[in-house]
């Protein structure tokens, strides 16, 4: 009897100890993800002598906000240089999503002579890396003349294979019936692909709208290589040029203007965070 009492204690310590261990590893993990942003917003509003000091301090002695803002936002343009960046991401993504969606719905619903060769080739343009095609690029571009221009920056990501991949995989799942119904209704692939299939993908697309724009307003490696005009900068290409010519030794003004081109993605994902999981999920479990 003693055996068997002690049986369910023991297996529910062992089961909080489990979610006790992995909820400390969640949140190690989430305090190594969020370090280096509470250190920048805490640089960010302290006075220079404060940043060097051995003292570790969360909050400063002395608050130095609106002076580092201030001269964040008076010796660079950083709201062009967001204005920039919302700009190319904007540009980027809506080519990205008028090229992938039918893509996507071709390789998932239509069958036609060569459509898992063409979905092979999807996946090894995953494979392919920017640095690749840079230079026949960056030469068309510049024989055409296009170079310091907002489609220079653009162009080499109008056609993103990840999309492909993630609204075919979203698609094989959206029931033929519906499809075939449409069909005889009269109803066209494009209107089918548009009116019908996009609108029940919108968790997919959300999904990769927040892979879209983080990954071109963080870019620097191609702006860097096609734009030498402060004007056309985008962020970290800004961020760069701000470093170099304004801040100098003045880390708390480098790290609010840090802070200010960081804070537009952080508000999206914010607000997009729901559809962003929710494609996440149900593209991985289809």
């Amino acid at each position: 009897m003693s055996g068997i009492a002690l049986s369910p204690t023991r297996s529910t310590l062992r089961r909080y100890l489990s979610l006790a261990l992995v909820h400390a590893v969640l949140v190690a993990g989430v305090v190594f993800m969020l370090a280096p942003f509470v250190w920048m917003l805490v640089t960010s509003i302290k006075p220079p002598v404060e940043i060097f000091t051995a003292e570790i301090s969360l909050w400063p002695k002395q608050f130095y906000a609106l002076q580092n803002y201030g001269m964040a936002l008076e010796k660079a343009p950083l709201l062009r240089f967001a204005l920039n960046g919302v700009i190319i991401c904007g540009g980027i993504l809506i080519v990205q999503l008028l090229v992938a969606i039918p893509c996507a719905y071709a390789l998932a619903k239509l069958d036609f002579p060569g459509r898992d060769l063409l979905f092979v080739l999807v996946l090894l343009g995953l494979c392919v890396p920017v640095q690749v095609p840079a230079m026949p690029l960056y030469i068309g571009l510049a024989h055409l003349g296009l170079l310091n221009t907002y489609f220079a920056m653009m162009v080499p990501f109008f056609i993103s294979v990840f999309a492909i991949f993630l609204f075919r995989q979203f698609f094989r799942s959206f029931p033929d019936d519906i499809i075939h119904a449409a069909r005889l209704d009269g109803m066209s692939e494009f209107e089918i692909v548009w009116r019908i299939v996009t609108p029940s993908a919108w968790p997919a697309i959300a999904a990769f709208c927040v892979f879209s724009a983080v990954a071109h307003w963080n870019d620097l490696y191609w702006p860097l290589i096609v734009i030498s005009d402060a004007k056309l900068a985008p962020p970290p290409l800004g961020m760069m040029f701000f470093a170099d010519a304004e801040a100098g030794s003045n880390y708390g003004a480098l790290t609010a203007a840090a802070t200010i081109l960081t804070a537009p993605l952080v508000i999206a994902f914010l607000i997009a965070r729901r559809r962003f999981i929710d494609g996440i999920t149900m593209t991985g479990v289809k």
